[in-house]
């Protein structure tokens, strides 16, 4: 199958998991607009690939599952309340199959750059959607944790030494992995004081982007120390070369 047939495959998928779902108008429109700009990004994002590999076809049902969730919050948001267990067992479905995509591509040799972008966007995405829907009970301030991501991408925009790459992180890793669970946990209100749990998981968001800042401004410290600052030639490659990255690039 080509890789616009996988993606049109995908839509279908979203727009017959919608159905099933029912999730009134307003989810339906969060839905549908979430399944077309899925195929635009995409579509751009792999447009020199013929096909997708067996991690990406994972990491593609992950779309799909987002998507539902983006429209279940939607609509319980439109709402102001009602059931959540579909919305919380999609999530954490989803959050599931984060572990599954990067063993799928190191075991078929498929591991790419692209192929672990598109993890983490899926993963961002659905931290900043859970966020959304943790916020509606809990207050404004869980909304940071799903922002904080884009926040740091614009901020690298800005700041080029921001956009480096960083050494792998297993606490990068591990935190991440809590900000989803602990949102889904929320989401669910099985856990008396969850907002506790919240408020600790933006803690460790935060000192782990804060340990990352640091840690680009002592290697941007360094080479304006080598006379490779970003005036110079070789200061701009090693500054600037790179498109911004929040979580771990090497996750697959």
């Amino acid at each position: 199958m080509t890789r616009r047939r996988e993606l049109g495959a995908a839509v279908a998928a979203q727009l017959a998991l919608l159905a099933v779902l029912r999730p009134g108008p307003v989810g339906w429109a969060a839905g549908a607009a979430y399944a077309a700009g899925s195929w635009s990004v995409l579509t751009s994002a792999f447009r020199r690939r013929r096909a997708l590999g067996p991690a990406d076809h994972v990491t593609l049902a992950r779309v799909v599952l987002a998507g539902a969730v983006t429209a279940l919050v939607a609509a319980h948001l439109a709402r102001g309340g009602g059931p959540v267990a579909v919305l919380v067992g999609i999530a954490a479905a989803a959050l599931v199959l984060d572990g599954v995509d990067g063993r799928v591509a190191r075991r078929t040799g498929t591991v790419s750059e692209l192929g672990a972008r598109f993890d983490m966007e899926v993963d961002a995405f659905l931290i900043l959607v859970l966020s959304a829907q943790v916020a509606a009970s809990a207050g404004a301030w869980v909304l940071a944790i799903g922002a904080m991501r884009y926040v740091f991408a614009a901020a690298a925009w800005a700041a080029p030494w921001l956009r480096a790459s960083l050494p792998p992180s297993l606490a990068r890793k591990a935190v991440a992995v809590v900000q989803g669970v602990v949102l889904v946990v929320a989401a669910a209100g099985v856990v008396p004081h969850a907002r506790l749990l919240v408020a600790a998981a933006l803690g460790l968001l935060t000192w782990s982007f804060g340990r990352d800042v640091l840690w680009l401004a002592a290697r941007r410290r360094a080479l304006a120390g080598a006379g490779m600052g970003p005036g110079t030639r070789r200061g701009r490659r090693a500054h600037g070369a790179r498109r911004p990255r929040v979580l771990d690039p090497v996750a697959r």
